[in-house]
């Protein structure tokens, strides 16, 4: 039995880019050629990502909040804060999955800013899955070549278990509890996998593209 489901769209942008020297939500993404810059960042592309496939699009933000908001705004995502990003990108994960249970949602779509944003196809292909997939199901995740990554789609099953977790959990210690609940799909998208930490991890994924 296939299940109807209402999206949500969660962006998890509140981190403090140390070891980038400047907030990963702002770099400009795709990148175009010598000369020209590009008006989108990885934060308004992964929006434009996932607006398709989401009802509304959140984004996370902490102590980078004025920033984000002009981008989020303009670009049709509205913007929660974490008020203590300091606990950890799990606290920001509960902040976003609540926003979308008090939106009347039942499922989310949850990305992370510091990464060129997955395909417009592989989140297609996540929401489509997630809807085929058996009611015992609680969450799908991405694979690609043996790594999981983002987005991942949770259910409201998954987004309970997330927010009923102690403060000292992880998101990935949630997932080892009920891994019989999780159905990892195979993509063909690198993005998903990627991340972007430094200054040389950016020039080098321009380099690439």
């Amino acid at each position: 039995m296939s299940r109807a489901s209402s999206f949500g769209g969660v962006i998890l942008a509140a981190g403090e880019s140390s070891r980038m020297g400047r907030d990963k939500a702002l770099l400009p993404w795709p990148p175009l050629a010598e000369g020209q810059f590009s008006k989108d960042t990885f934060l308004s592309a992964a929006i434009h990502v996932l607006a398709p496939a989401t009802d509304f699009v959140v984004v996370v933000a902490g102590k980078n909040e004025v920033e984000l908001t002009a981008v989020a705004y303009i670009n049709g995502a509205s913007v929660v804060t974490n008020p203590d990003p300091s606990r950890g990108q799990f606290s920001s994960l509960q902040i976003g999955l609540r926003e979308v249970l008090n939106r009347g949602r039942d499922a989310a779509i949850v990305t992370l800013v510091d990464r060129p944003p997955a395909r417009s196809t592989t989140v297609r292909m996540l929401r489509d899955a997630f809807e085929e997939s058996p009611l015992g199901m609680w969450a799908l995740v991405p694979e690609f070549s043996g790594r999981h990554g983002h987005p991942f789609v949770a259910g409201r099953e998954m987004m309970e278990k997330f927010l009923q977790a102690a403060p000292s959990d992880s998101a990935r210690e949630i997932e080892h509890r009920f891994l019989d609940r999780i159905q990892y799909l195979p993509v063909d998208d690198p993005f998903v996998g990627m991340n972007i930490n430094t200054p040389e991890d950016y020039a080098a994924l321009l380099a690439k593209s």
